[in-house]
């Protein structure tokens, strides 16, 4: 039998336009740092050479969805753009109802409001931010519950660091009564934790939990291609299935999934509420009239809807998810060559680096995770984010401070983007921020917005 070769290893696509960066000196990014208070989010983008600060909304769209977007059709009631839109969502997500919003927080706020209880637990394996925040607005209680290995960034052991522990979510419910909880809420993947994937028998299992307790069950569904992409290769009995095929059965077992599309969209705006629940439905079609727009348009042009009727559709195939996980995975391995400490196993949409073991000269109080982000950029002009002590940390009811488990750097991976050389310019930087990690002190905030869970958008840090 004649050996099998493939040479056809490069990524899965070609460039067709380019958009420069610029380059600018120590001195000058020395000086865009002080004038932001040493927040990322208020650095201008023109003044970062790589920007990984996220992947959200900076996807470079493909041909077919910008031919797609010549045919949008800007009706303000029934355009053919959105049924296009709900065609595809449905092929996704195997669910009925379909209601589009500006973007992802968009979907949130109209959730939230509908399950989001005051006084009541909402419940996740690792909240994000945007629902957090109108939880909190709302007077409701969100808990994180993921597995204790979620929260151990050495570990590469477990394949499915993002899942539920149940046994947490049933000592809510033994604590403070039966109706303690108003909704669970799977974030697929776990962005708080290093995009960790859940499994297909934990969401399964968290299902048969919520139907027990006449719990409604939420998906937070911004990277379900990543996560699907994960069940495929590493959970029992899913190699053969198509990827759309294994996004179906994570979506029936709940009954409501909110999406920002900036992500496994494939496209630069735009949300999605999906459903199965008629009454919520109706009542997210009223929210977004108040809140979005039309039903038909939900805060989206219809060239928007149409080039996200094409991205949903090229994000759950395996030619590209192969190519993105791929160049993560690329990223990770070679930060992991230099030693440099990060979150494993790598997850679906960027790397993040445990900044505790970074920099163990800095206490959690000083932010490390801060100041590597500001190292990057000082060093190479590199934009990471922060996501420990300022994003999801805290005050108690006496006002004490309240940590969390994990001090993380992350580095998001924009979709069909960068190349590997740009990733290339990442570790080398790190590599030599990483040689010189004890020259390195923390930082204090200065400044810090009303809610807290949104404090890492505006604020304002200085050197120690």
């Amino acid at each position: 039998m004649p050996e099998i070769r493939d040479f056809q290893t490069a990524e899965n696509f070609r460039i067709k336009v380019v958009e420069p960066i610029k380059k600018t000196t120590r001195a000058q990014r020395e000086e865009a740092l002080k004038l932001a208070q040493y927040n990322a989010f208020r650095l201008k983008a023109e003044d970062v050479y790589v920007d990984c600060i996220t992947d959200s909304g900076t996807t470079a769209m493909s041909t077919e969805q910008w031919s797609a977007m010549m045919l949008g059709d800007e009706s303000y009631a029934g355009a053919k753009s959105f049924y296009k839109l709900e065609a595809s969502a449905q092929e996704v997500f195997g669910m009925p109802y379909v209601q589009p919003t500006h973007q992802g927080r968009g979907a949130d706020f109209i959730m939230a409001q509908y399950y989001a209880k005051p006084g009541k637990y909402a419940v996740g394996n690792m909240h994000f931010d945007t629902f957090h925040g109108n939880a909190e607005i709302l007077g409701a209680i969100p808990v994180d519950c993921v597995i204790d290995a979620g929260l151990d960034a050495s570990s590469p052991a477990e394949d499915f660091k993002g899942d539920i522990d149940l046994k947490k979510v049933q000592k809510i419910l033994d604590d403070h009564g039966e109706d303690a909880i108003s909704v669970i809420i799977i974030t697929v993947t776990c962005n708080n934790n290093g995009g960790q994937p859940v499994s297909m028998a934990n969401i399964r299992a968290v299902s048969e939990f919520a139907k027990a307790h006449k719990i409604p069950l939420v998906i937070d569904s911004a990277r379900l291609a990543e996560n699907a992409w994960f069940i495929k290769h590493r959970e029992p009995g899913y190699a053969d299935k198509d990827i759309r095929e294994i996004t179906r059965e994570m979506f029936s077992y709940c009954e409501t999934a909110t999406m920002s599309s900036k992500k496994d969209g494939l496209v630069n705006i735009g949300g999605l509420i999906v459903t199965r629940n008629h009454d919520f439905y109706l009542y997210s079609n009223v929210q977004a009239i108040v809140h979005e727009g039309f039903i038909t348009y939900g805060g989206q042009s219809g060239r928007d809807m149409e080039a996200l009727a094409v991205g949903l559709r090229e994000a759950t195939t395996d030619a590209y998810l192969d190519t993105r996980i791929a160049q993560v995975k690329y990223l990770g391995d070679r930060l992991r060559e230099k030693g440099i400490p990060i979150v494993e196993p790598a997850g679906g949409h960027g790397i993040y680096v445990d900044a505790r073991r970074f920099f163990p000269q800095i206490p959690q109080y000083e932010f490390p995770a801060q100041r590597l982000v500001v190292a990057l950029y000082e060093e190479a002009g590199i934009r990471a984010v922060e996501m420990g002590a300022c994003a999801f940390g805290g005050k108690d009811a006496e006002g004490n401070p309240i940590w969390p488990e994990l001090e993380l750097m992350r580095i998001s991976v924009s979709r069909r983007v960068y190349t590997n050389n740009h990733l290339d310019c990442i570790v080398n930087a790190m590599e030599y921020i990483y040689a010189h990690r004890d020259e390195y002190k923390g930082m204090k905030m200065i400044y810090e917005g009303p809610i807290t869970a949104l404090r890492h958008f505006t604020a304002g840090f200085e050197l120690l």
